[in-house]
């Protein structure tokens, strides 16, 4: 019994090894307090939750950055009280320590430029040119108070590391070492790496996770800077681009925009944006000029404003939400909500009318933290959240993404008479997505076609159909602004849905059952980045706000802006411009049905230079105002 008791206990040198970790958390914790004294002003309201969660961010960061430490550290190694073994360890935690103070005791300073935690670009940002020199003298003297902290730090670890030097290795039996430490190791390293990952689910924490526990406005505070350069660490970074001098460029593009109010939907009316998986053109009568699988959507566009040519700025649901949302297009390689700019400050359309007197709400049936919307939605300035989990009846669970369309969005009518008026309200759907589950109750009601997806269009729109046959019985509806769009377009088996100049089309509708908007549709262009601006000026808000959409009321050319692998699309009147690597390269007739082979960029140069400069201005805007974390108004 002796002998199977002292199996169990934790060799001493695991204690030191969790005592060094901890000292590591005690100075990242006090790091943290002089960054919050230098930047107090940017945090008014932090409370004891920020404190804990901090507490959590910095554990998942040493998890993380002292790895090879620890891995090291347990490996059992008999002669632990060999001096050069000794001075392995202390050098290799030092060196990890030093790294951890050294990048968040930066942004101390460095946060009033950006007012964000640094990401990897720094790196790039720093090195840019051969200056390096002068950036390192002019830190020297002008933050040599930020250099005596770190060595008044380091001091300090060092003298506190050494006392955790006094759990020295007893010597003992090599069977009752071994024993013993391969013990600590199965135990230890699982431990330590779940802490790395910070979270039971599928997706280690990421930086807009944090906006899910906190306030928007502190998430610079319960973060650290190791934390958001680890994770934004082999992530595509923008590039700042000069094609045009600032005032140039202004006048060809400018995001700062003042709402004008329209005086057509009286005060305190609500909004409901319903956002369509995979609602593509292909799938709609009015727009395909065929078969049908949304009789219900056709019926309702009949009686809306909406547009021939609505265009998706992204081809992910989670590109569409900040377009949607914020009013920004992911002209990137990783979508915004995943990129190293998450964490930047923007204007949302919650953010925006909360202060308004609206209460807000997000409704995505799917399981909570698909696609990090629920991460979104609170850094957006969503007051609540409704996925899977506060649903709270898994028979209507689908067993792959969610709660069936069917259920959930009559469920959604419901919450939304709870509350308080006037609401701003988004809900996504999610039936309509691969592997496009059917209820057994309803695949012989649904309309098959050529490709699987239609009959998970139809059962869509059947779900549709039953969201607005409850919304109808609320007292809420007839005083409701109801805006639909799809999220994306599909795959698809036609190669004129294929086509890029084709392959964003999507509706886009705005709807009031009172007629107050007058049903029309559009033969022109409406993108997705299109709803923000245009919904502050239905609603009669007199704002300055930041968009890189234009209201459909604004005396404009409408355009349509789209990425993908390099490659941008710029739609203007009929044509469409690809451009990559910084030049045109085709201009095609995105309203010709068919095959589209003809480029007229040769032939009409004037309409092709005027869309390259406008779009030059917009991708020069976008990026250094991502960069520098200016996508919103001062």
């Amino acid at each position: 019994m002796k002998n199977t008791k002292g199996f169990f206990q934790l060799p001493k040198h695991v204690k030191a090894l969790f005592l060094q970790l901890g000292l590591v958390l005690l100075f990242l914790m006090l790091s943290r307090g002089i960054f919050y004294f230098a930047n107090k002003d940017s945090f008014t309201e932090v409370s004891v939750n920020d404190f804990f969660i901090s507490i959590w961010i910095d554990s998942i960061t040493i998890a993380l950055l002292f790895l090879p430490y620890y891995v090291l550290f347990l490996i059992p190694f008999y002669n632990r009280n060999n001096r050069i073994y000794k001075l392995f360890f202390r050098a290799l935690f030092h060196i990890s320590n030093a790294t951890l103070l050294i990048f968040n005791l930066i942004d101390v300073e460095y946060y009033q430029f950006t007012n964000k935690r640094s990401t990897f670009d720094l790196f790039s940002i720093v090195g840019a040119g051969s200056d390096i020199v002068q950036l390192l003298s002019t830190f020297v003297k002008d933050f040599w108070w930020l250099i005596l902290i770190f060595i008044v730090f380091t001091y300090f670890v060092n003298f506190l590391y050494k006392k955790t030097e006094k759990y020295d290795f007893q010597y003992e039996s090599r069977k009752s070492f071994y024993s013993k430490n391969i013990f600590a190791f199965i135990i230890c390293i699982p431990i330590l790496l779940f802490i790395a990952r910070g979270t039971t689910g599928l997706r280690p924490v990421s930086v807009i996770d944090v906006a899910r526990f906190t306030e928007v406005e502190n998430t610079a505070l319960v973060l650290n800077t190791p934390f958001t350069m680890i994770k934004s660490y082999g992530k595509e970074k923008l590039e700042e681009k000069q094609y045009f001098s600032e005032k140039i460029e202004n006048n060809l593009f400018n995001p700062i925009q003042t709402s004008v109010p329209q005086n057509i939907l009286p005060k305190g009316t609500n909004v409901m944006i319903i956002i369509l998986e995979s609602f593509g053109n292909e799938f709609i009568g009015t727009y395909n000029h065929g078969e049908s699988y949304t009789p219900f959507l056709d019926s309702l566009l009949k009686e809306s404003l909406h547009f021939e040519y609505g265009i998706a700025n992204g081809k992910k649901s989670i590109e569409a939400v900040p377009s949607i949302i914020a009013s920004i297009p992911t002209l990137m390689d990783n979508p915004y909500i995943s990129s190293t700019y998450s964490g930047n400050k923007i204007n949302t359309l919650p953010s925006i009318l909360s202060k308004k007197g609206y209460s807000t709400a997000f409704f995505h049936g799917a399981t909570n933290g698909s696609m990090r919307f629920n991460s979104f939605a609170s850094q957006s300035g969503f007051q609540k959240y409704y996925g899977r989990f506060e649903y709270k009846n898994d028979k209507h669970f689908d067993k792959t993404w969610g709660i069936l369309d069917e259920y959930f969005n009559p469920w959604t009518a419901k919450q939304l008479t709870k509350m308080k008026a006037p609401f701003f309200a988004t809900l996504f759907t999610l039936s309509s997505h691969h592997p496009y589950y059917i209820p057994p109750h309803m695949r012989e009601k649904v309309k098959k076609g050529p490709q699987q997806i239609c009959a998970s269009i139809n059962y869509g729109d059947y779900s549709l159909k039953k969201f607005f046959d409850e919304a109808k019985k609320q007292p809420w509806y007839e005083n409701t602004l109801f805006v639909l769009c799809a999220d994306h377009t599909p795959a698809t088996n036609s190669k004129y849905y294929s086509h890029r100049t084709q392959m964003y089309r999507i509706p886009i509708v705005f709807y009031h059952p009172k007629k107050l908007i007058q049903p029309k549709f559009e033969k022109k262009i409406f993108q997705q980045i299109d709803i923000l601006p245009t919904i502050l000026d239905l609603l009669n808000i007199k704002t300055t706000y930041y968009s890189f959409g234009n209201s459909y009321f604004k005396n404009i050319e409408k355009e349509g802006l789209t990425y993908l692998e390099g490659n941008f699309q710029y739609f203007t009147k009929n044509y469409m411009l690809t451009f990559s690597n910084d030049k045109a390269r085709n201009l095609y007739d995105f309203t010709v049905r068919g095959e589209i082979t003809k480029d007229y960029l040769s032939i009409k140069k004037k309409e092709g230079l005027v869309a390259e400069k406008r779009l030059k201005a917009i991708i020069q805007r976008y990026n250094r105002d991502l960069i520098q974390n200016k996508t919103t108004v001062e």
